[in-house]
């Protein structure tokens, strides 16, 4: 059954979800998904203390000389109550006393011989952190499907959390078929390819956050087939390469079926790519790619990503969106819904001169890929285009003015 780009996603959305949970150190959680809603088990800041080191006063004291009753310091208990007329040094960080009405810098004071002068103007309130301002205890802080970032964990380390309770990895097997491929640390014949896919899968795989098992390529026959897909069954997903076309040797998909795969999809209306396979093989999904390792580059972006996204737990699952203008005039054939790879310079999309399915070359050269629906065979210069990023980690090799001006 072939379907359309937008049925093969909706039904990635709706089969796959992610399997088991456990429990790690926040140290190691980093890249995971948390797996339920954390709720603060206290206030932060825990008490109301001083933004900067200055000067605890009342605010009727303003340009009047007043008189230094006592210092308190960043990890002192909270100094008493101190009465109009008197300060109390305060160093940031540090507890307010008891009747503070706002916090003077020291650079704004002017020290006497009986004590010091306030400036004219005091703010109330100015320059203390109140009890609770960032997070109040009983408020949810941390969401479930929500990735764990670095400064994620600088949110769970103030609440005194160690460990986390995420989604586990998923587990991905990847194998290729064709006995003309050989792996790349492998001598070959004239007659021979390096199976380019395979390296390519796995460490995008790993870049999107799943533990990766990589079985040798298999032969073109149904029992080897079968024998290399039974020993990938026990992951969540296996992904596959080549022979899911209408070739002599092209077994993939009948090898899976003959083992009980349910099958979702046999092809989706897109160009590159058309012979991508989606099915089930127990509680393992499948997903079967073009051999053509620019076509299975595609649909591994199109289709893969989200199935894996989906597997970790996360809620972002859907394809990012980063409004774009073509750089250049593009031709293209009309009649198939296509996908265009192209470098992107933060501004302009300009699609690559020559990708043709069987290319590797412009694989590494694309920065992001547009969608063209069959109807259309070009873009014009300037025209606002919706592009899908493939590479997210973008630094420019021009300097620019990122300031916003008034």
């Amino acid at each position: 059954m072939t379907v359309s780009i937008e049925e093969a996603l909706e039904l990635i959305y709706q089969k796959v979800e992610a399997k088991s949970t456990h429990i790690l150190p926040i140290e190691e959680a980093l890249g995971a998904i948390v797996a339920k809603d954390y709720v603060a088990h206290f206030d932060l800041p825990r008490f109301d203390n001083s933004a900067m080191d200055g000067y605890a006063v009342k605010v009727a004291d303003a340009g009047e000389e007043v008189r230094l009753k006592d210092v308190t310091y960043a990890g002192d208990e909270g100094k008493e109550a101190f009465n109009q007329g008197e300060v109390v040094k305060i160093m940031t960080g540090a507890p307010t006393p008891k009747g503070c009405e706002a916090i003077v810098a020291i650079e704004d004071v002017e020290v006497t011989a009986k004590g010091l002068v306030l400036p004219q103007n005091i703010k109330t309130k100015n320059f203390i952190r109140w009890q609770g301002e960032d997070i109040k205890a009983g408020k949810l802080f941390l969401e479930a499907k929500t990735k764990i970032t670095s400064y994620t964990l600088a949110l769970l380390a103030s609440q005194g959390i160690t460990h986390l309770e995420v989604y586990r990895k998923p587990k991905v097997v990847i194998f290729s078929t064709g006995e003309e491929l050989k792996a790349h640390y492998e001598r070959i014949e004239k007659h021979q390819l390096y199976n380019s896919n395979a390296p390519m899968f796995s460490a995008r795989a790993k870049e999107l956050g799943c533990d990766v098992s990589y079985l040798s390529t298999s032969g073109d026959t149904i029992e080897e087939l079968k024998s290399a897909i039974n020993n990938a069954k026990n992951a969540d997903l296996i992904l596959s390469s080549g022979g899911v076309s209408v070739g002599d040797k092209d077994f993939t998909n009948e090898a899976f079926k003959a083992l009980g795969m349910e099958s979702y999809f046999t092809g989706i209306d897109i160009k590159p790519g058309r012979p991508t396979h989606f099915g089930k093989l127990g509680e393992c999904f499948v997903i079967n790619l073009p051999g053509n390792p620019l076509a299975s580059m595609v649909n591994f972006e199109m289709f893969v990503k989200p199935t894996i996204a989906k597997l970790t737990g996360t809620n972002a699952f859907y394809h990012a969106i980063i409004s774009s203008k073509m750089g250049v005039e593009h031709k293209f054939r009309a009649g198939k819904n296509s996908v265009i790879l192209g470098k992107w310079n933060g501004t302009d999309f300009t699609p690559i001169a020559n990708q043709k399915p069987g290319m590797v070359a412009p694989l590494n050269q694309a920065d992001g890929m547009l969608v063209v629906t069959k109807e259309m065979d070009r873009l014009e210069k300037e025209k606002m285009v919706k592009m899908i990023p493939i590479k997210v980690d973008l630094q420019s090799d021009k300097k620019e003015d990122f300031f916003i001006r008034a």
